[in-house]
């Protein structure tokens, strides 16, 4: 080591030089010194950093959505409806806010079921054992009696005979767009998403309907009926042509699965979307789409080269109502 060099200089070269003054918004949160205002906490969002920035930025680009009048697609994963996120997406059917809802089959099943009674506040470490030999089910820290789930069939079987009947006599096969209106129709409650999607004509795709309650029931079904069939077909056709044509394709996607790979696939196919939003906590290092960030989905063309969007990593169930009443409910 050399003896003569000088080591403070060196160091203050490294550490301490000079630089290019970096542009933008000032980081600044919010100053409680001037009370408590709801309003100016989540405005105050925008120059916090983090995940509270690309909360701010997902507002805008749904009130862009909005303003612009884009067919907006509202994705969400099953967990969501097991939430009270469900009665935020009631809210958002009944007032006709969305175009398009996408889901799977627990997105489907549990708003039917929730019709039918209750799930409750449970907790993330209860145990398994003891929960099962009362017959209760847990998803997360939400607890569903399987009474829920007999309830359910007792309900969904009577449907199920009814679209088999009219298939036998059309020839026609029933498809999960029909069985999901049908369920919006007979449920006949206000608390239901999917009543309020029956009443306002707004239509569910759902791309894995066999999935849950919903495939058990069919299952059941089947025993008596080996000859009712489902056609996925049809759904595949009128879901992607939904996208044809659009002036502009607006996307909020809860979650990941096959309810953000679904909604992105059908909008490469007039090559993008214009406003893209995501929430999850999914990560991109194993190369799932469930973890793809809004810019992998340009390079297929999912998402449109010149297009505004952001991925937001977080709970949808603390985050998405702070979005609604930032954007549709205003």
């Amino acid at each position: 080591m050399n003896k003569n060099i000088d080591k403070e200089k060196i160091a203050k070269e490294n550490l301490l030089r000079k630089s290019d003054e970096a542009k933008g918004i000032s980081i600044k949160g919010y100053n409680f010194d001037r009370g408590t205002d709801y309003g100016n906490i989540v405005k105050s969002f925008q120059s916090t950093g983090f995940q509270a920035s690309h909360f701010a930025k997902a507002t805008e680009i749904i009130n862009k959505m909005i303003q612009d009048k884009a067919f907006i697609y509202l994705g969400y994963t099953s967990n969501m409806i097991s939430s009270g996120l469900r009665d935020i997406f009631r809210w958002l059917s009944k007032n006709k806010k969305v175009d398009v809802f996408v889901t799977t089959a627990g997105g489907i099943e549990e708003d039917i079921i929730k019709c039918l009674g209750n799930f409750v506040l449970g907790d993330f470490k209860a145990s398994g054992k003891e929960l099962r030999d009362k017959g209760i089910n847990r998803i997360g820290n939400i607890f569903a009696s399987n009474n829920r789930y007999v309830e359910f069939e007792e309900f969904f079987q009577p449907i199920l005979e009814e679209l088999y009947h009219k298939q036998k006599k059309t020839g026609k096969v029933t498809t999960p767009l029909e069985i999901i209106w049908k369920l919006g129709e007979k449920i006949n409650n206000e608390e239901s998403i999917y009543y309020w999607a029956w009443k306002n004509k707004i239509r569910v795709y759902c791309p894995a309907i066999l999935d849950g309650a919903l495939g058990d029931n069919v299952y059941f079904f089947k025993f008596k009926h080996e000859d009712f069939l489902i056609d996925i077909t049809e759904d595949i056709k009128w879901f992607n042509d939904t996208t044809l044509g659009l002036k502009k394709s607006g996307l909020i996607i809860l979650g990941s699965g096959v309810v953000k790979h679904s909604i992105l696939n059908a909008n490469m196919l007039r090559n993008g979307a214009d406003y893209v939003v995501y929430i999850n906590n999914s990560q991109e290092f194993d190369g799932s789409d469930a973890g793809a960030i809004p810019e992998e989905a340009v390079s297929w063309g999912k998402i449109t080269k010149n297009a505004e969007s952001v991925k937001i990593f977080g709970d949808a169930t603390i985050l998405f109502p702070l979005i609604v009443a930032e954007t549709f409910a205003k």
